[in-house]
């Protein structure tokens, strides 16, 4: 077997391989071949030594984890009324984070404008150059062509569907750009941070919308036509003859999405329903909970279907503390079978609204990271 440096790489980023030993004994390979492509890669900075592991006997071997050879990536996760947008390192952890209130129907161009202007300020803030940004990533609330990187369809992006994305956001910077759907980077986001040992995650944005994202083995899943995670335009018995956004009725989204809730509580949208929840509001608190109890019986067949180890939810509904997540675990347990959710865990997402940056990061981190781009760079 050979390996070269990129290889080895690639092996700690996917958890393969957490120690030198670990490599030696994962490839087959002599201790000075293994030894010479790690001291390269921490020379360049793509590795680094930190903490011990389990001793086998002997001194404690170093544990190798994935660094950031002062290399930048520019994320902005888009949802349906505000923004994150990050400056990260390769590792996708945040250097400096901005949010913002926009308007994803005001078009492409002005919010793409805007989320320039917030990589700058990102930039200055963090004392960085504009110079050591290897690439930039975006997601958005919509069916995204990954080949092309242009929304395919989005019932809440109007204008957007064909525009060319990656050129806008690269500004004449020659690095890759990623563009991806909000709910699918959020779910890898969250895999990548907190679940890598779950082989399946199912993760459900509940904001003004309803999607979802599925990370099958480490890989989003984005279907035939890349709209896999269109959860919220399952019809659901409870809704009745509600008209959704995509012009259907009875959609789960057009009873259980933040905007419903919204709507039905005479407030203007999903912000304001969890300031109400927060402040013990008995009508949102009782209000939040039925419409997690709806989206919960349609995420049973999801369950059922997938058989998730965990079921992640994230967006505005998941700062509504327990209501909402109660009504769906009552729901799921009630719906699924028992041994399809014996090991299933239902939680609210650990990294609240840095999730989609994380994920769109990691997405960007791929591409510049991947074996043949770092083994290029190394020589």
């Amino acid at each position: 077997m050979t390996l070269t440096a990129g290889q080895a790489l690639q092996l700690v980023r996917q958890g393969t391989c957490r120690t030198r030993k670990e490599l030696i004994e994962h490839t087959g390979l002599s201790r000075s071949t293994v030894t010479d492509r790690v001291d390269r890669l921490i020379a360049a900075g793509y590795l680094r030594e930190a903490g011990v592991g389990r001793s086998g006997g002997g001194r404690p071997p170093a544990m190798l984890t994935v660094g950031s050879p002062g290399q930048l990536v520019l994320a902005a996760d888009l949802g349906a009324t505000h923004a994150t947008v990050a400056v990260t390192d390769l590792a996708g952890e945040p250097l400096a984070v901005e949010r913002l209130a926009l308007r994803i129907a005001l078009g492409p161009g002005p919010v793409l404008a805007r989320v320039q202007e917030a990589f700058g300020r990102l930039l200055e803030a963090a004392g960085r150059e504009d110079a050591r940004v290897v690439g930039v990533g975006v997601d958005l609330p919509g069916s995204i062509d990954p080949a092309t990187g242009q929304v395919i369809k989005s019932f809440a992006m109007p204008g957007w569907d064909d525009h060319p994305i990656r050129e806008d956001l690269a500004a004449g910077r020659e690095v890759p750009v990623v563009v991806e759907n909000d709910a699918k980077a959020m779910a890898l986001g969250e895999w990548r941070a907190s679940w890598r040992d779950c082989p399946s995650l199912l993760l459900v944005k509940v904001s003004t919308g309803i999607g979802a994202g599925i990370v099958l083995a480490g890989d989003i899943y984005h279907g035939t036509d890349q709209a896999a995670g269109n959860i919220g335009h399952v019809r659901s018995g409870d809704s009745g003859d509600r008209v959704c956004t995509c012009g259907s009725r009875g959609c789960v989204a057009s009873v259980a999405s933040g905007q419903a809730i919204a709507d039905d509580l005479g407030v203007a949208g999903s912000r304001e329903v969890v300031e109400l929840v927060q402040a013990a509001d008995p009508a949102a608190i009782a209000r939040v909970g039925e419409a997690g109890r709806t989206l919960g019986v349609v995420l049973a067949t999801a369950v059922n279907l997938l058989n998730p180890g965990v079921l992640v939810l994230a967006g505005d509904m998941a700062e509504t503390g327990e209501h909402y997540l109660t009504g769906i675990r009552e729901a799921v347990y009630r719906h699924s079978l028992p041994y399809v959710t014996r090991n299933l865990q239902i939680v609210t997402g650990r990294l609240g609204d840095l999730a989609g940056v994380v994920g769109t990061a990691s997405l960007v981190a791929d591409q510049v990271l991947s074996a043949g781009a770092v083994d290029a760079a190394l020589r």
